[in-house]
């Protein structure tokens, strides 16, 4: 499973549980990573099961709702369910699973946490222990969605100079750039300032 379809996968997965207003955490990192980082809360009664198997999205739906993280390879196996991860790193004025999103990334280098939080209903994407996304559980274009899982699977800035941030502000950004996808509207917070461009606009241009 190619990693790129990891991430539109999971993130699928958490606009559903973003939608029934639950809270759930997924970590995506290279499977030799991530022995030794956690603890299972729960019985681990799988095999190998990887999540592009016909129904298993709903499975790991529903995994994903219980105490702990659901942890992934990047290549779609599912390594461990109800996780307790043992590295944290606290973010003032949140709770336990933002640490454990930031701790976990920041203490796995090419690691991506998804956080679903049960706080706003906000899908919370982090990488190197900070927040580099956040979305609603809209729907979004084709070619916007496309954007957004390039951007957290591969780093690829397409959906950042979509929204008009130039590569001198990219460059000189020294927080984030934090990109928020709302239903309408897609918004870059960087160092500058907050650029702010309606998705349906971006979705028209011609490139």
């Amino acid at each position: 499973m190619k990693k790129h379809d990891v991430y539109k996968s999971i993130i699928a997965v958490s606009k559903e549980i973003a939608k029934k207003r639950d809270g759930a955490l997924f970590v995506i990192a290279d499977k030799s990573r991530l022995k030794n980082i956690y603890k299972p809360l729960f019985p681990q009664i799988h095999k190998s099961f990887y999540i592009n198997k016909e129904g298993s999205l709903k499975v790991i739906e529903k995994l994903a709702t219980l105490d702990g993280a659901v942890l992934i390879s990047n290549n779609g196996m599912l390594i461990a369910y109800g996780a307790k991860l043992n590295k944290s790193k606290p973010i003032h004025g949140h709770g336990t699973k933002h640490a454990a999103a930031s701790g976990i990334t920041s203490y796995i280098k090419n690691a991506t946490a998804v956080l679903i939080s049960e706080e706003d209903n906000f899908i919370k994407v982090f990488q190197h222990g900070k927040i580099i996304l956040e979305m609603d559980s809209y729907e979004n274009p084709k070619s916007l969605q496309d954007k957004i899982i390039s951007f957290i699977s591969e780093g690829d800035t397409a959906l950042l100079t979509a929204a008009g941030v130039s590569t001198a502000i990219l460059g000189s950004a020294i927080v984030g750039p934090l990109a928020v996808v709302g239903g309408t509207y897609l918004a870059i917070k960087t160092a500058s300032g907050i650029i702010k461009k309606n998705w349906y606009a971006l979705i028209n241009r011609k490139h």
